[in-house]
């Protein structure tokens, strides 16, 4: 392919102007490039996608074909049955659209998938935001994205974790001020989430047999967690959160939500 590609280009006033790289997509370094065009394998769609949006310098604009599931996961609203964790990290870094569906009849042989093209255009400059602090909040949200907020910060493996993120804080003396000043989003941040494709794709449903269950008033006091409970629920009901759902919540509500948390000292990473 390669050989034929630049063949049909030989001679002509554009080969100069032709470079072919060959190799994996994922594990090559990208030239500069402002226009991303490409029909790509959909196993690659996550990966790939996050790959583009670390990139540096950042682009205009990419026109990509995906598969169509995926495709509406990317430019899903908050409220939309699609409407998941891929959606809202996603639509944080870049304005996203889609352009036109391309029905599996238009292929030969036809796949077993119907297919859309999106426009995918960075965010310039990036929101001020630690990454690593708004995926974990996205994730612990979404987790159970049609349980309440209240209802999901009352579990005890959440309130566990956020605890122990809190002392470490504290005994590590961090202001929240400082932590943002310090962990604004950068390219490294963004390039996390090239190897979080597992859960990006397709999140999972609220029916889970864990032990993630509520904490009542028992195991609060046995375990001395009644004032940090009371501090979550809290922080919850300042911005009206309590009885929300993640999938209800847009990126202001998530990065409002995240700023109300970091000024009381309780963080994510």
């Amino acid at each position: 392919m390669v050989l034929e590609f630049n063949r049909r280009f030989q001679g002509t006033p554009l080969s100069s102007r032709l470079k072919v790289i060959q190799g994996d997509v994922l594990k090559c370094d990208l030239p500069y490039f402002d226009i991303c065009v490409a029909n790509i394998p959909y196993q690659i769609s996550s990966p790939l996608t996050f790959k583009l949006l670390s990139h540096r310098p950042i682009f205009r604009c990419a026109v990509i074909m995906f598969q169509h599931e995926f495709a509406m996961r990317l430019v899903a609203k908050a409220g939309d049955s699609l409407y998941c964790r891929l959606s809202v990290n996603v639509q944080l870094l870049s304005r996203v659209s889609h352009l036109i569906k391309v029905g599996r009849n238009n292929f030969r042989p036809p796949p077993k998938v119907d297919s859309s093209v999106v426009r995918i255009k960075p965010r310039k400059p990036l929101p001020s935001v630690s990454f690593k602090e708004w995926d974990g909040l996205v994730r612990l949200c979404f987790n159970r994205k049609n349980k309440t907020l209240g209802s999901i910060f009352k579990q005890k493996k959440v309130l566990a974790l956020l605890e122990k993120n809190y002392k470490t804080m504290q005994s590590l003396q961090l202001t929240s001020d400082a932590e943002t000043s310090e962990e604004k989003m950068s390219e490294d941040d963004v390039a996390l989430l090239a190897h979080m494709v597992d859960d990006l794709n397709m999140e999972t449903s609220d029916e889970k047999d864990d032990d993630e269950m509520e904490m009542d008033d028992a195991d609060i006091v046995g375990e001395g967690r009644a004032f940090f409970k009371e501090k979550m629920m809290g922080i919850l009901q300042q911005g009206d959160f309590a009885e929300k759902r993640a999938s209800k919540l847009s990126q202001v509500d998530f990065l409002y939500l995240l700023s109300l948390f970091n000024k009381t000292g309780i963080h994510f990473s």
